[in-house]
């Protein structure tokens, strides 16, 4: 009668750890979900660049889902200047929602920084930031989502003749590994 107990005691611990596990699976996809699209806002960043300390007016982060891993993507997460030698820091992102926590990781810097405690609805999406030990709080709205309705879809669209791209300021300039960059940092604001 022992082992049965003891067997049962067993198959529950091993249900009730794979439903925990299946729940934080399903609150970081719905995370994921409500966070695809354009945010913009103030995240208190700003770039030491030459000696001098720049700060952005405003950031705007697109985050884009993954069709097959439904908590982490990419995007985009731009910093915008009025008083710098540049008009905006862009840099392409990839993100993960693990166990509510959002990681983001700059492709171009190579830096990575996490977003927590954080209060997320349709229109609104305010937190704190942690990048090494410190932290800031931000306030973002949301601008838009995706809208896969207004591409054109087909083989022909790679042929049109009002096809574009965007580019940033040295992009194809062989110089520019020697030249530089400006640093991001986040920064409490001193009130």
């Amino acid at each position: 009668m022992k082992k049965l107990y003891t067997l049962l005691a067993m198959l529950l611990t091993i249900t009730a750890t794979a439903t925990f596990t299946a729940c934080d699976w399903d609150d970081d996809s719905a995370v994921a979900y409500t966070l695809e699209g354009t945010w913009k806002g103030n995240m208190y960043v700003n770039t030491y660049y030459n000696g001098n300390t720049y700060y952005a007016t405003a950031t705007e982060i697109t985050f884009l889902r993954d069709p097959y891993r439904y908590s982490s993507g990419d995007g985009y997460w731009v910093d915008y200047y009025s008083r710098a030698p540049w008009d905006y820091v862009a840099n392409h992102i990839r993100w993960t929602v693990n166990r509510g926590r959002i990681s983001v990781y700059f492709v171009e810097e190579g830096s990575e920084l996490e977003i927590y405690d954080y209060h997320l609805n349709d229109n609104r999406f305010t937190g704190y930031i942690a990048e090494y030990d410190n932290d800031v709080e931000f306030s973002l709205y949301h601008v838009s989502s995706p809208n896969w309705s207004s591409y054109r879809w087909g083989y022909d669209a790679w042929y049109d003749s009002n096809y574009w791209s965007r580019q940033t300021r040295g992009t194809g300039d062989d110089s520019a590994a020697t030249v530089m960059k400006p640093v991001r940092r986040i920064q409490k604001c001193d009130d």
